[in-house]
């Protein structure tokens, strides 16, 4: 999430931007893909061709490995990544405590867990620039985070533990590095708890007495050989301050320096560098450095930064500091990997001390082949070495086989076969590069379209979501580009993780493909009746718990489920066999994109959901509406019932309604009225029942993201939970609202009875603003709309002629003096974290707080995850701070909501977070919110007016 330190760093740094265990973990390029089959339907550039050949013959000819253990996604350090995975071919991995779930979203309303799913999917789009496998822990990101201790005490430090050391013990690295030290100048609890771990499994990973029921899994420990962590810019040489150590999480000064949680001391003053990454090298392969082709990656990460910015080309470098080692090593080293041997030779030191002359002897044999495919190696002719490689990969399977069989200790056969296992993977792919061969998996229709026009065309679209106990059939498209012969020893399709499916081939899967010609067989397949859901395999019971549960234990630390349809092609060359996969993809036609492929998901037959999924009733109110939305992914018509399972006593209109969807894809919206009896200040819960085909239906599923980055589904219960709360509002208010990057304020409002306009460009630019009682400003709309940055002279304009504004949390963007009187927030606001901070009322007869609701110090109660965010830091005196609050050990904050009259109206700015509040129903943030819409109709507001 871009938080305090973000907001510094993503100026001053550069931008730092395995699957052992996993069968047939193959693809059609040279980075790995984790859950098995490829997901994309097409590798990026950088991934195909001569340029991944190229790439992967460099894996092949090392033994080289990292981790780099990050707090959030966009923390990681993708230049270093890049160059480490593509340049020197070592093989990377990252792990990422979180997925984000508490950070800001300016591409769409999704938040919490549905935010979290975004920033996966797009910190998953990033990983094929870094060339990395990517793994998460079960920590979720609960909000800005001010300290370590914080971090460690919210998360649990043993829980998030675990899967730090899961991981290091399943990837087996020699390396560990980070881009956080563990201390304050990482300027966030999270930040620095990465850093901590990054440190501590150093060692913990290789004792055995640490989570023993790892090892009762069947992994061993493992003793990575060095570790480092990227110099803090606060902390280099030539920027370090006299004063100390900024804390960009407290706003404090500290001391100047690092704790080294290996060695157990603490290191004064500035850091230095052990090692310079060269992340601006050059590709030449690609035309861009590393840095360049990292931040293509980082781009796809709209959700935080908006999009990519590609430096010039030019040298670049990032600095890591060592905080510790098993080996030898210098103060100042050209690598992470100075003193280890990671040439293929070293994979024998794991055998040390053991008889082991037949491995170095295979070793040998399998490094000089690789050597001999390098210096043959043609970027016009890649098939010219396609033969060489068939006798490396030969030669390892070979090796392999004399390793089990082999007198070699358990452990030393682990730790070799963990190495062995990837060259075969990595020989794998680098046959299926050089004989230029490929696979599509696509659903087709039952009569595909021929004809002449039919190729120019492309593929006709296809369902969007399967349904458990549909049929239909894949095509599996197989191509070999280069002129060498392969047979065909079969094709198949997978179901991961479910059984029950019918999966018939039409023809004999088997053959001999000829050098450029196409290979093609249709299978019929028959969807499970039982077949589970495309959904994360984790889940939050409430956005409060800061880490997930576990549906499904088998793909912890994966970052999602694998879906569930894969082709696999098994094939031979040389009478070596090489594998690759593709995930089952639809098919979709889209305005601009043109045709978008996405794997398959399966899906209910009807989704059910609440437009809101929490709110308030006001005690008084005698009826309130309820929305349920309802889907179909029927292949044809749908007809059923919808009603609401609600509290004994109430009643709804209608009782029952009788929904008939024409077409898969097609969605109703249902509007109930509820009619409650005996409201009390308590909560309550109504569920809406869908009844389809004998099955009632009571979740639904939104799907997450944006155009342009894949969706994944969030399942929800079709629950909606509200609370009787005395609360009022001003009548026959005229809201006018100017949308941000996304927020669910509006329908929230709707729960008062108060219905919302929405101001476009042209409203803005020339329409009567006067009709409108208030205007609210929604979250980081001044970052996101040009047109409100353009026009906001006329939103002065209304308030000086009687209107009110509200302006909701902004971004720095809004420090330019865009109120009626100066303020200053700075490009490194305050926030105040803790939702139990206690708020003082500054002027408890202010009329915002004196009606339609009298405000006390209880309206702060039941708060969730933050006070707010972006408080100002001085201002004019012609605004009045209404509120105080602050974090243990921070400066009071009278910057979260400021009120100023301004000719016959009234301008606020509100730093609280009501864009996280009243989507949760808490009672108090819509009270506070009702008084501060209710101000025109305010009688203290006019009086005040009155004798201005």
């Amino acid at each position: 999430m871009i938080q305090r330190l973000r907001l510094a760093l993503i100026f001053l740094i550069a931008w730092m931007p395995c699957s052992v265990l996993l069968p047939e973990s193959f693809a059609q390029s040279s980075c790995p893909v984790q859950s098995g089959a490829r997901q994309d339907h097409r590798a990026i550039p950088e991934n195909r061709g001569a340029t991944a050949l190229f790439e992967e013959l460099q894996k092949l000819h090392t033994r080289a490995s990292m981790l780099m253990v990050t707090a959030h996604p966009d923390d990681e350090d993708g230049g270093t990544l890049a160059y480490t995975s593509r340049f020197l071919g070592a093989r990377v991995t990252l792990l990422t405590l979180n997925r984000g779930e508490g950070g800001a979203n300016v591409m769409s309303s999704d938040l919490w867990d549905a935010l979290g799913l975004v920033r996966t999917e797009e910190l998953l789009q990033a990983d094929r620039y870094y060339c990395v496998s990517q793994y998460f822990t079960i920590a979720t990101d609960y909000g800005f985070s001010k300290t370590l201790d914080e971090a460690l005490q919210k998360w649990g430090h043993d829980r998030i533990f675990y899967d730090v050391v899961r991981v290091v013990r399943l990837t087996r690295p020699l390396v560990i590095t980070s881009v956080f030290v563990g201390g304050p100048s990482d300027g966030h609890g999270n930040h620095a708890a990465a850093g901590l771990f990054a440190q501590e499994v150093f060692n913990a990973a290789g004792d055995p007495t640490v989570f023993p029921d790892q090892i009762k899994e069947g992994l061993q420990p493992w003793n990575p050989l060095k570790e480092y962590a990227r110099v803090p810019f606060s902390l280099e040489k030539e920027t370090i301050s006299p004063k100390g150590l900024y804390d960009y999480a407290t706003h404090h000064w500290q001391p100047a320096g690092v704790q080294n949680y290996i060695s157990g001391k603490f290191e004064p003053g500035a850091v230095s560098a052990t090692v310079e990454v060269p992340t601006g090298t050059y590709s030449s392969a690609s035309g861009l450095n590393y840095l360049q082709i990292s931040r293509e990656g980082l781009g796809f990460q709209k959700s935080q930064n908006e999009g990519a910015a590609i430096p010039a080309a030019g040298p670049d470098s990032s600095p890591y500091h060592r905080f510790g080692s098993r080996i030898p090593a210098k103060d100042e080293e050209n690598s992470f990997f100075d003193g280890i041997d990671i040439s293929l030779a070293g994979i024998g030191d794991l055998a040390q001390g053991e008889d082991h002359a037949f491995l170095t002897k295979g070793l040998g044999t399998i490094n000089g082949l690789i050597e001999e495919a390098i210096h043959t190696y043609s970027i016009s002719d890649p098939d010219k070495i396609a033969d060489t490689l068939a006798k490396g990969f030969e030669a390892t399977n070979e090796l392999v086989d004399a390793v089990k069989s082999s007198g070699l200790s358990a452990r030393a056969k682990y730790d070799v076969l963990h190495e062995l296992k990837v060259k075969q993977d990595q020989f794998n792919d680098a046959l299926v590069l050089a004989l230029g061969l490929s696979v599509a998996s696509n659903i087709t229709p039952a009569n595909p379209p021929t004809g002449m026009f039919a190729r120019f065309f492309g593929d006709p679209p296809t369902f969007p979501m399967a349904i458990p106990g549909q049929s239909f059939p894949v095509k599996v498209h197989v191509t070999e580009m280069g002129p060498l012969p392969i047979k065909i020893d079969g094709i198949e399709l997978k179901t991961p993780g479910t059984t029950g499916w019918g999966l018939q081939v039409r023809g004999n899967s088997s053959g001999q493909l000829e050098g450029g010609r196409t290979f093609d067989e249709v299978f019929d397949v028959h969807i499970a009746d039982n077949a589970g859901y495309t959904r994360p395999y984790f889940e939050l019971p409430s956005i409060e718990q800061p880490y997930y549960d576990l549906r499904d234990p088998q793909y912890r630390e994966m970052p999602l489920a694998p879906y569930p349809l894969e082709a696999w092609v098994t094939a031979s060359y040389h009478d070596v066999q090489i594998h690759l996969g593709e995930v089952v993809q639809t098919i979709q036609r889209e305005v601009g994109p043109g045709i978008v492929f996405h794997p398959m998901p399966v899906g209910p037959a009807i989704s059910v959901s609440m437009l809101q999924g929490a709110g308030i009733v006001p005690l008084d109110q005698t009826s309130f509406p309820v929305s349920v939305k309802v889907h179909s992914n029927v292949k044809g018509t749908a007809q059923g019932t919808l009603h609401l399972e609600i509290p004994d006593g109430w009643r709804s209109e209608p009782a029952t309604f009788n929904f008939a969807l024409a077409q898969d894809g097609e969605e109703q919206v249902v509007s109930f009225r509820v009619f409650p009896s005996h409201l009390a200040e308590q909560p309550y819960q109504l569920t809406a029942v869908a009844t389809y085909g004998n099955h009632d239906y009571k979740e639904g599923y939104v799907e997450t993201g944006y155009p342009g980055l894949r969706s994944y589904f969030l399942y929800r219960a079709a629950d909606y939970k509200t609370t009787g709360t005395n609360i009022k509002v001003a009548p026959n208010l005229q809201l006018a609202y100017i949308v941000g990057s996304g927020d669910d304020v509006p329908q929230s409002l709707e729960n008062l009875g108060v219905n919302v306009h929405f101001l476009n460009r042209e409203d803005l630019a020339g329409s009567d603003l006067g009709k409108y009682s208030v205007i609210v400003v929604g979250i980081r709309a001044y970052a996101v709309r040009a047109d409100l940055r353009t026009y906001n002279g006329r939103l002065l304009d209304y308030v000086k002629k009687g209107g009110v504004v509200i302006v909701q949390y902004q971004t720095p963007e809004f420090d330019h003096n865009f109120g009626p009187y100066p303020y200053t927030m700075t490009s490194d606001p305050e926030e105040v974290t803790d939702e139990k901070s206690v708020v003082t009322l500054l002027n408890p007869s202010s009329p915002v707080f004196s009606w339609p609701n009298k405000i006390t110090q209880a309206d702060f109660d039941g708060w969730i995850e933050e006070r707010g965010s972006k408080f100002m830091q001085s201002w004019d005196p012609q605004y009045q701070p209404l509120l105080e609050t602050h974090d243990p050990g921070q400066e009071p904050q009278k910057g979260g909501m400021l009120f100023a009259r301004y000719g016959a109206g009234a301008y606020v700015y509100t730093a609280y977070a009501f864009y996280r509040e009243l989507p949760l129903g808490v009672p108090g943030a819509y009270r506070l919110f009702s008084n501060l819409i209710s101000l025109p109709s305010n009688s203290a507001m006019q009086r005040q007016a009155g004798g201005h």
